[in-house]
């Protein structure tokens, strides 16, 4: 190979290399005040070409579906380390980083679905992904005696969801985090039926 001509493998690296910085100013963006950023804003903000940043996400609608699936991603991989002292306190230390994912995404979610159905791939792939990686939390939880019995992975999910689409800061909202979580927690005198 001629000395003057790169390597592939360098230009793999630079590309992905613009990419995580790409995706770490639009996440930083729509995780902020600035849900409306323009594309060319990301680009300048990112350091690259409008042309490196179409390269990478030839749409608004697939740099908006990159940040969810990596966002997802972590909070899967979360399921996996997170930690407490009973089956009840993973579970619910899960649900808290579940909750600071939801309300930190709700501006990206929002715009999501204003191109897309909420059935669409991207929201039922990813659905399933947190309900495979959560759903050993809760069963472990249940079968515990920690959390009630009588609600189902999805309808949890799906409070917490609610919740953090309330408006207001964190010391109106998280008061009613932690009602909903001591909501979860099965009745006294339950343990060990």
């Amino acid at each position: 190979m001629p000395q003057n001509q790169p390597s592939p493998p360098l230009k793999r690296v630079d590309a992905e290399r613009n990419r995580e910085k790409i995706l770490a100013v639009a996440r930083a963006a729509f995780d902020g005040s600035e849900p409306d950023i323009s594309m060319a804003e990301i680009s300048r903000r990112a350091g690259v070409g409008m042309a490196t940043l179409y390269r990478n996400f030839p749409g608004r609608l697939e740099l908006l579906e990159a940040i969810w699936s990596d966002e997802i991603d972590a909070v899967c991989r979360a399921a996996e380390t997170v930690t407490g002292e009973t089956p009840g306190a993973v579970f619910t230390a899960w649900l808290h980083q579940f909750f600071i994912f939801s309300s930190r995404k709700r501006h990206i979610a929002s715009e999501l679905l204003s191109h897309v159905e909420s059935d669409s791939p991207v929201f039922s792939r990813n659905r399933a992904k947190v309900m495979a990686a959560s759903g050993p939390l809760l069963t472990a939880a249940q079968h515990s005696h920690e959390i009630r019995q009588d609600l189902t992975l999805r309808q949890i999910l799906d409070m917490i969801v609610a919740i953090a689409a309330i408006r207001g800061d964190a010391a109106y909202i998280e008061p009613i985090f932690l009602a909903a979580l001591d909501g979860l927690r099965s009745p006294a005198g339950t343990t060990g039926r």
